[in-house]
């Protein structure tokens, strides 16, 4: 049996990380950037999230939830006050698409209806609901095909009311990320976001941020659209959430009454995952990681608009993506096999995303910034 060879591979091999740094099979050291698509939270084989793991592991790593497991409500009650979210409830799964599925669930099941507004541009998934509501027809096969997905421009606020006002009573809910991120780091205007709170409340739609990739502390706040002072409905989070172990979550208004049986999930919300996101959040707290990554954010931006060949940057603080005047693989090739960092690409073909874990130190920034000024120097 061989993989079934769906992703573009570099021609590196890794074995080892350690903080922001990955090892190849050669012993080749690179400096990591990307988190693996934003995962590597806390930094790779951190000494107190390895210790974490190891320690529950030996107690229980697993069980269903068909018995009460602790360290579930130890999660929720920690992730509420880091997030400042302490009446919402919380419902554990394994990935950001399924914390996607669930919450189009729930928002279908709390308004009794099933059209979704999403935008052009976005990601949430590659299941079939997620899917559905994802702006990219490569991926959706014909069965998630649907007809009660309407896709809108993101940050026109005149297209917005539109749809609402031509489908108010049929839409369960809106979705969308504040920061999008496959999307080559797109950022909601803070107005945009406002206003669209305020429609979802008078029209009784349920509002979703997708928070998989911007959330935990990646952006300066501990949810991308808190810079704006919203609070929606339904909050999806993942990624950074167990620093490469597999969990998500969606946090839950207080209005949206549960039922017994209403969701459902084996892996979601084990011990052993639900350990691995209480480290995250007492490390990220420990060493003031939100703050870091705004400091972070805002010392690589400024570097990197002082490169002439740098058209923009953008983003909030260690979510940023670098768009150019060119397609970026030769540049990202260039970074990877010449300087040895890894970056990620975007599917603009012009933009670079810049994703690394949120302990990232000023030195390992300026070594980036002078590796990608020597290698626009080459192209």
């Amino acid at each position: 049996m061989k993989l079934f060879p769906v992703y573009p591979l570099f021609d590196i091999e890794l074995v080892k990380g350690k903080g922001a740094h990955v090892y190849d099979s050669k012993g080749v050291e690179y400096l990591d950037l990307y988190g693996g698509h934003a995962v590597i939270s806390v930094g790779h084989g951190h000494k107190k999230y390895n210790k974490a793991l190891i320690k529950q592991l030996d107690q229980l790593a697993y069980y269903s939830n068909s018995v009460k497991l602790p360290i579930q409500k130890k999660l929720a009650k920690q992730l509420g006050k880091s997030s400042g979210y302490k009446d919402f409830d919380l419902f554990l799964c394994n990935s950001g698409a399924e914390a996607n599925e669930n919450a189009l669930k729930l928002a279908s099941f709390h308004t009794n209806k099933r059209m979704v507004i999403a935008f052009e541009g976005g990601f949430h998934g590659r299941t079939h609901g997620a899917v559905a509501v994802t702006d990219n027809k490569k991926i959706q096969a014909p069965i998630n095909q649907t007809d009660h997905v309407v896709t809108i421009p993101y940050n026109n606020i005149n297209v917005l009311r539109g749809a609402l006002n031509a489908y108010e009573n049929e839409i369960a809910a809106v979705i969308i990320e504040p920061i999008q991120g496959v999307n080559g780091i797109q950022v909601a205007d803070i107005s945009y976001l406002i206003e669209l709170e305020v429609l979802c409340k008078a029209a009784g739609i349920v509002l979703i941020a997708d928070e998989v990739q911007a959330g935990y502390a990646r952006t300066g706040d501990f949810f991308s659209h808190q810079h704006a002072g919203i609070q929606p409905h339904l909050i999806t989070v993942a990624k950074g959430m167990g620093n490469g172990f597999p969990i998500g979550g969606v946090l839950i208004h207080p209005e949206i009454a549960a039922w017994s049986g209403m969701l459902g999930t084996t892996f979601g919300g084990s011990p052993l995952a639900c350990a691995a996101g209480l480290s995250v959040l007492n490390i990220i707290e420990e060493e003031n990681l939100q703050k870091h990554a705004r400091k972070m954010g805002d010392y690589l931006k400024s570097q990197l608009q002082q490169i002439s060949k740098v058209k923009e940057v953008r983003g909030r603080g260690l979510m940023l993506g670098i768009e150019f005047d060119f397609p970026i693989k030769e540049l990202r090739e260039m970074l990877l096999y010449k300087h040895h960092i890894l970056t990620g690409s975007a599917k603009q073909p012009n933009v670079i995303r810049i994703l690394p874990p949120l302990n990232i130190k000023k030195k390992q920034l300026d070594q980036f910034v002078q590796a990608l000024a020597v290698s626009l120097k080459k192209l």
